[in-house]
């Protein structure tokens, strides 16, 4: 029997600790530091995820057969790096690969090597601004400012405007919108389309398709107002067919790993593909290391075969069990505090989530929760994951609807839209 160690403390980490303890080879869980959903499943330490000398100390004490590592912090700190010195197995990227996310300025020269279809851009430093301005003027319109660097999923402008754009870029490399993430800013030519998330289980050569789900990034609905880390998603994607993923895996998946491997940068673990597709096909907007939240939270519910075999084969290099996702669709609603995300509110007691765990099908994944004596309050801009599975995505998102609405505290907000897009397009399903 196994011991693991998942590192994190969000909703995400929780998802892949409650899949992993559903696995029949795991008898002992731990969590570093965890949340109180995942300390009903294993044991919580007072650990910082992404602080690669005091992970390793701790697995050396509780010596687990694998740690799994859920943010993208832990990964560009290089805590792979460090358990691996260690002699610990990880599920997770090294620090070299993980600079497809820590840096998107990085990322780009990769697609560009591998001739990965993506949107034209360019790539500007602090004291850069009169050349950052003059690209934007080529641009046909639609206007994308990014951080090069971690930004919790907020360091993207999507805008019309040029002015507004010029003002981002001002912001971003001056530091003042995200210190010195922001300091190197990618401005792309905006992409239209429905997007698209593609989960590739890697182990350094082979890949294969783990899920596609689709992300709501805007706080409210009809996709307004601000980006934030997700406000809800929903799996399988009824509107893209399977040739797609498959054009995916070919134009954009192996390229990408046959480039990591000649730059030194083998590709393990989980690489989320954020897609794009275009009137001209499918185009990469991003890609991520790491389960995507709160596509986790959807994904997960749906695995019919065993995470802790995927997560150990990948790890170790050597993937040959297939993913088998369950037939059914998943649907998760994001709640957030008032403010979110730019001033979230805190410290308002949650009602309701006994209610709402006991809708049929549904799991209630934590993040922003803390306990104050015998209440749970909010400790968090993105509260709780409401995930409920169902025959089909509108039965799904019926019951996640369900599920949210016996939840409340003072200023709570949630999207009603999410998953909407599905029920109105009839393409074949896409096959993960």
């Amino acid at each position: 029997m196994a011991r693991a160690l998942v590192l994190g403390a969000g909703a995400r980490e929780h998802a892949l600790a409650w899949g992993l303890s559903r696995s029949p080879d795991v008898d002992d869980l731990f969590c570093a530091p965890g949340n109180l959903g995942m300390a009903e499943l294993g044991e919580c330490r007072a650990v910082r995820a992404n602080d690669p000398a005091a992970v390793a100390a701790l697995a050396d004490e509780l010596r687990p057969d694998l740690v799994v590592i859920g943010p993208e912090e832990p990964l560009v700190a290089g805590v792979v790096d460090a358990l691996d010195a260690a002699g610990h197995l990880a599920f997770g990227c090294t620090a070299a690969a993980a600079q497809l996310e820590g840096s998107k300025a990085w990322m780009k020269d990769v697609l560009a090597s591998a001739e990965v279809p993506t949107a034209r851009h360019g790539t500007f430093a602090a004291g850069q601004e009169e050349a950052a301005f003059a690209f934007l003027e080529t641009l046909p319109g639609l206007y994308v400012v990014k951080t090069d660097g971690l930004a919790a999923g907020k360091g993207v402008i999507v805008t019309e405007s040029i002015v507004d754009a010029r003002d981002a870029v001002r912001a971003y490399l001056s530091g003042e919108a995200f210190g010195d993430a922001g300091r190197v800013c990618v401005i792309e030519e905006g992409m239209t389309g429905p997007e698209l998330s593609v989960f590739v289980l890697c182990d350094g050569t082979v890949a294969q398709p783990f899920a596609t789900a689709q992300d709501h990034k805007r706080v409210f609905d009809d996709d307004k107002g601000p980006n934030t880390g997700g406000m809800g998603a929903y799996t399988p994607v009824p509107f893209v067919p399977k040739e797609t993923v498959d054009e995916v895996m070919e134009r954009a998946i192996w390229p990408t790993l046959t480039e990591l491997r000649a730059r030194g940068a083998e590709y393990r673990g989980v690489l989320y593909c954020g897609i794009m597709i275009t009137p001209v096909g499918p185009r990469v907007v991003e890609y991520n290391i790491r389960f995507g939240d709160p596509e986790c939270q959807v994904i997960v519910p749906r695995l019919a075969s065993d995470l802790y075999v995927h997560c150990y084969e990948s790890a170790v290099g050597h993937i040959e069990t297939p993913v088998v996702m369950r037939d059914d669709a998943c649907v998760g609603v994001w709640l957030a505090t008032e403010g979110y995300p730019t001033a979230p509110r805190t410290g308002d007691v949650i009602e309701g989530l006994a209610a709402a765990a006991a809708v049929d099908d549904v799991l209630l994944f934590h993040a922003g929760t803390r306990a104050e004596g015998d209440e749970i309050v909010t400790d968090g801009g993105r509260v709780v994951t409401v995930s409920a599975t169902g025959p089909t995505v509108a039965a799904a998102r019926d019951r996640a609807y369900e599920a949210a609405a016996c939840i409340s505290w003072p200023g709570l907000h949630y999207r009603r839209d999410i998953a909407a897009q599905a029920l109105t397009r009839t393409h074949p399903p896409a096959g993960t």
